[in-house]
Formats: C-alpha cells, sequence, structure tokens
C-alpha cells in the first residue's frame, strides 16, 4: 500500500508514520519531484484503507498488488540514479561499460581499458572470478585479476566492474567499484543480503530462466538490505532457440521501465555469444530504452581465455559506440 501525501501537509508526515509504525508496519517514504509518497511494508490488512484516506493529510491512497516493495516504482516515482565515481546511471543518461570477459594480462586489460576510454566508455568491465560451465576452462585469474583491474583503473581512471562468485571474496572487492552478480548467482540470496549490506552499487544481471518479476525480487532483497545502488543488466535468457547463445529479451527493458525505478543496462554480447551481432543488439537496446550497454571488448578475440566468440575488438566498439550515440537523441 502507498500514500500519497498532499504538498501543503508535508509538516503532518512525522506524525503519521509514527502512527503507521504503531501498527506493526515498516515505512518507505519518498519525496519526489512533484509528490511525497509513503510506502507501507508488511501486512497492510490490518490498516482499515478508508479510515486512511479519510486522514487530512493523505490525498490518495493505492494498493500494490506486486510482491517487491522497494524496486516498485509506485514507492519510488522518480528514477534512481547511480553514481560511480561521477559516472550517473539511469536518469535519462547513457553508460558505457566496455572491457573483456576475463583478465588475462596487466598488458591485456591495460591495453584494452586505454582504447575503451578513448571511444567514450565511461567504466572497464573485466572478469577475475569466472563460473564457467566446463570445470576444466579457465576460472579466471581471481585475486590477480583484481589487482591487475585495479592497476588498470589507475592507469586510466575508469572504475572497475567486475563478478563476485560468493560471499567470502568480499574482502577482495572493497576497491572494486561495482560489484556484479551474475546470471548464475541471481538468486544466490545469502549473497544477495550480503552485498546488500554494503555501500557498493550493484550490478544485477538477470538469471538464464528467470522471470522479470523473480529478477525485481532479487533486486528486493539487495534493497531489503538497506543498499538501494541497484542497476538492472539484462543479458538474455535460455530459450528453444540454438543460434544464438541466448535470446536478447528486448522488450523487458521498456517493461522494466514501466516497473522499477532501478536503471535497466543490456549485455548484447552474452545474448547472441556472436559479435556480429552485438551492434545491431545494441542498437535495439538503446532503441528500447536502457540506460547504457555492457560491452565485451578484447584486444585479441580468437586468441581470448574466454567468450573470444562474442568479443568485438577496439575499433568495433569505437564504430559501436559512435552509432549508438547517433540515434540516442531520437529515443531518449
Amino acid at each position: 500500500m502507498i500514500l500519497v501525501i498532499k504538498n501543503e501537509k508535508k509538516n503532518e508526515l512525522g506524525k503519521l508514520v509514527a502512527w503507521i509504525k504503531k501498527q506493526g508496519l515498516d515505512v518507505h517514504t519518498s519525496e519526489g519531484a512533484n509528490a511525497t509518497v509513503v510506502g507501507l511494508i508488511g501486512d497492510v490488512s490490518r490498516i482499515d484503507i478508508d479510515l486512511i484516506a479519510s486522514l487530512e493529510a493523505v490525498d490518495s491512497v493505492k494498493r500494490i498488488s506486486e510482491p517487491y516493495k522497494k524496486a516498485n516504482i509506485k514507492f519510488h516515482p522518480d528514477d534512481t540514479v547511480v553514481d560511480v565515481g561521477g559516472v550517473k546511471i539511469g536518469g535519462g543518461g547513457f553508460v558505457f561499460i566496455a572491457g573483456p570477459c576475463s583478465v588475462e594480462s596487466e598488458e591485456q586489460i591495460i591495453g584494452v581499458a586505454e582504447a575503451v576510454k578513448k571511444s567514450g566508455a565511461q567504466l572497464l568491465r573485466g572478469g577475475a572470478f569466472k563460473p564457467r560451465t566446463s570445470p576444466y576452462a579457465f576460472q579466471g585469474m581471481g585475486e590477480d585479476g583484481i589487482r591487475l583491474l585495479l592497476q588498470a583503473k589507475k592507469a586510466t581512471g575508469l572504475g572497475i566492474v567486475t563478478e563476485i562468485m560468493n560471499v567470502n571474496q568480499l574482502p577482495l572487492f572493497c576497491d572494486v567499484d561495482v560489484i556484479q552478480i551474475g546470471a548464475r548467482n541471481m538468486q544466490n540470496f545469502d549473497l544477495l543480503k550480503e552485498v546488500g549490506q554494503s555501500d557498493k552499487p550493484v550490478l544485477l544481471k538477470r538469471g538464464l530462466a528467470n522471470t522479470v518479476e523473480e529478477w525485481l525480487m532479487s533486486a528486493e532483497y539487495i534493497m531489503s538490505k538497506g543498499n538501494w545502488r541497484v542497476i538492472l543488466c539484462e543479458r538474455g535468457i535460455r530459450t528453444f532457440e540454438h543460434y544464438t547463445r541466448n535470446t536478447l529479451d528486448v522488450s523487458a527493458i521498456p517493461l522494466l521501465n514501466e516497473l522499477t525505478h532501478l536503471p535497466v543496462i543490456a549485455d548484447p554480447s552474452h545474448a547472441s555469444g556472436l559479435s556480429r551481432l552485438v551492434l545491431p543488439l545494441s542498437l535495439a537496446a538503446a532503441a528500447a530504452g536502457a540506460d547504457g550497454l555492457m560491452i565485451e571488448v578484447h584486444n585479441d578475440p580468437e586468441k581470448a581465455l574466454c567468450d573470444g566468440a562474442q568479443s568485438i575488438k577496439p575499433e568495433q566498439f569505437d564504430a559501436l559506440a559512435n552509432k549508438v550515440r547517433g540515434i540516442l537523441p531520437c529515443v531518449k
């Protein structure tokens, strides 16, 4: 349930919130540009909706059926903008996050970082810990990978985005700018609760076969622990189609813009698994209303230790970024 408070009665908000809490409910207050919204969280069946509606300070009352409350746009009408060291994600802007699937060497990660920054990327992605289907595949450089990412950050000034695999790795992420929760961990609820207690922005990827509601409930896990700095990333879902690695759910982007105030970006690299499809899918995601793109860029994809088939070269990223920037005035 949410209450919209009359602007001229904001001075009575404290008394109203105190009364609601006495009824055993939690309260979230959001002051937007045009209205103040009070969200009631808990068993609202004990609340007399007619009584609340009759209060002088209350302009209107709405029931919310969706199980996600904090992530719900009805609770928070204004877009959430996640600030990553001055890079703002959400709120009408557009961000490019680019870099290799995995960190392989100092020369590789710094070289790619310099190239993507020159082309307009604002954040550097790179995997230090890699979840792989095969136990024999390259699993990433681990702690050394994070060390090299930090060297690339020092060399270029780009904030870094990298994936965490389990709660035991959290101490290694102290200097990481954005913690990524990968598709396979989207419903690792213990991990979600732990990153929810941090002050780090969290990039939450959609699971391989999860619904939009399940995805938003995972965001709710993070937010329920106090961390509202959540970025949603559509990275494709598993369907019956076998020509691509996954199927990019472009429809999820405008749908999420209706359902949640959180920023939404897309990862066309993982969605298709094919480098030649990264550009058209990037354009589609931008046109659908995404707040940014996460692109895999490698200086030598043919020799990449991980996901070379879906990685584009720096010069291809430069062309992609220019084309995406070209259509943004038409869709933003």
